[in-house]
């Protein structure tokens, strides 16, 4: 899965960018920047509201990169409905693509070349659901009259929309998410409450209707765990009953939908089938963290943390043993998000990291996700520094990272043991930091090296554990040596953060 930040991966229509001094958002005029300057805004604007031009159109036109040149066959794309923010996790507009971004057309096109086979593999797409809060926008609450011929809750305790948030004295003191202001919450009351059938419980609600008009396969879902009612802060009984309507609600317009929270911990409570609630979360806890601070020695907020092979294997079997094998398969295993530092930036700039990176990313046991730019090592800081624009110099296999993760990609979709076969640890030398696991099904066996020292080294592999017999041979994928196996095992030879893929 490819993750894009619209605004910040390709222009394909100068005609809709967000020009400088456009408009005003909590009193900071909108900035135009070029592409490739900081994301961070110059004196008199705020980050919210620069903008670079990226939209859909430049996705469009950008999809035999993402299709042909990765190999990625599912998009998961930042909110794009109506919103005066970049981020745009500030709703103003749940029915309508932001005009900025092209609009419902350019999106429904997006859609149909993303499904197209004659492009490329047919693939994916997932939205990103903000669904805990809305902006001050949208017409719901419409504080600044952004919808004239509506009466929103802020404007009125009579207006239909009242009852959808929370108000501790009307109209200035309401729940919001985190203390934003900006960010009123939603109040989803009980079952069969307005608000929950307008989120998702009729056929036109606004998680079924973009996957039964738009034909959408999937939603990322925002802060789920605050999602509640009375203006409660989730995590409880009620939260748990929201997502599991939502998931009935999704599942019927398409049972094959993708469904995943953003959660940072453990996210079983909402994955663990008591009842069926999410398909997977946000795997900050058991991928993100732990690699971070294997291979770069830094958390993914760039502080200093560093971890050993064995820790990393303990970690990793401890965050797997959270979750059943169908949500395993399904969580997002990325290096870097919107929320994040950048893992090229964590990796001091080392490019071989990212390959040592790459080449867990895409054997581990999950559903690889790539934040834009991480396939060439992008570097980037904290919000809005992790943002930054996509550098198309880089976006090609002359970039030695890029035609890594290429070829890993083809390696995983030759193998659905790398996708869906168990795993076993095979090795773990803390003095070598060499780290080796087995993935296989029953047609075949997998064992992965790699290698997080910086020079080479020499490492037995006991692939008889993945009941390879004595005389028969693995190929490394990725550099086409062959290896005989003797005595049960394989002798690999490593460079440092590099890795091998033996397959049988």
């Amino acid at each position: 899965m490819y993750q894009i930040f619209p605004d910040r991966f390709y222009n394909g229509n100068t005609s809709n960018d967000v020009q400088t001094n456009q408009y005003s958002y909590l009193g900071s005029p909108t900035e135009h920047k070029t592409w490739g300057s900081s994301p961070v805004a110059d004196s008199g604007y705020s980050n919210s509201t620069v903008f670079f031009g990226g939209d859909l159109q430049g996705i469009d036109q950008k999809l035999s990169y993402i299709k042909n040149t990765l190999g990625a066959n599912a998009i998961y794309l930042n909110p794009i409905f109506t919103s005066p923010s970049n981020h745009k996790y500030d709703t103003q507009d749940y029915n309508n693509v932001d005009p900025s971004l092209g609009g419902n057309a350019a999106f429904s096109q997006l859609v149909s070349d993303i499904h197209s086979s004659s492009n490329g593999p047919a693939g994916h797409i997932v939205l990103d659901g903000v669904f805990n809060h809305t902006g001050t926008w949208d017409q719901w609450f419409n504080e600044y009259n952004t919808y004239p011929g509506v009466t929103g809750a802020y404007q009125s305790q009579s207006s239909q929309y009242y009852p959808y948030y929370t108000f501790q004295q009307w109209p200035n003191q309401y729940s919001t998410f985190l203390g934003y202001s900006s960010l009123p919450k939603l109040d989803y009351g009980s079952s069969g409450s307005a608000v929950r059938n307008a989120i998702y419980g009729n056929t036109n609600s606004i998680a079924q209707n973009w996957i039964r008009q738009y034909g959408i396969d999937g939603w990322r879902l925002d802060a789920a765990q605050y999602a509640d009612a009375g203006g409660n802060n989730g995590s409880d009984a009620t939260n748990h009953q929201i997502w599991q309507e939502f998931r009935n609600g999704v599942k019927s317009a398409n049972p094959n939908a993708l469904i995943f929270g953003e959660y940072w911990g453990n996210a079983n409570a909402w994955t663990n089938g008591s009842p069926w609630q999410w398909d997977g979360a946000t795997n900050y806890d058991g991928f993100t963290q732990p690699v971070s601070e294997w291979i770069t020695g830094e958390d993914y907020s760039g502080n200093s943390a560093s971890i050993g092979v064995s820790q990393l294997d303990s970690w990793l079997r401890g965050t797997r043993a959270n979750y059943p094998t169908p949500v395993q398969d399904v969580m997002p295993n990325f290096l870097s998000s919107h929320d994040i530092t950048r893992f090229g930036q964590r990796a001091g700039g080392d490019i071989w990291k990212t390959y040592l990176a790459a080449f867990l990313q895409m054997t581990y046991v999950g559903l690889p996700t790539i934040y834009y730019g991480d396939e060439y090592g992008m570097q980037g800081g904290a919000d809005p520094d992790d943002r930054r624009t996509f550098d198309w110099s880089q976006g090609n296999t002359g970039n030695s990272a890029v035609a890594l993760f290429q070829k890993l990609i083809s390696i995983r979709n030759s193998y659905p043991a790398l996708r869906t076969g168990s795993f076993i640890t095979l090795a773990t030398d803390d003095a070598n930091k060499i780290y080796s696991f087995g993935r296989m099904d029953q047609n075949n066996r997998i064992a992965v090296v790699l290698n997080n020292d910086t020079t080479t080294h020499t490492e037995s592999i006991p692939v008889y554990q993945l009941s390879v017999t004595d005389g028969s041979q693995l190929t490394d994928r990725v550099s086409g040596q062959v290896y005989t196996v003797q005595n049960g095992q394989v002798t690999v030879t490593v460079q440092g953060h590099y890795g091998a893929i033996l397959a049988q």
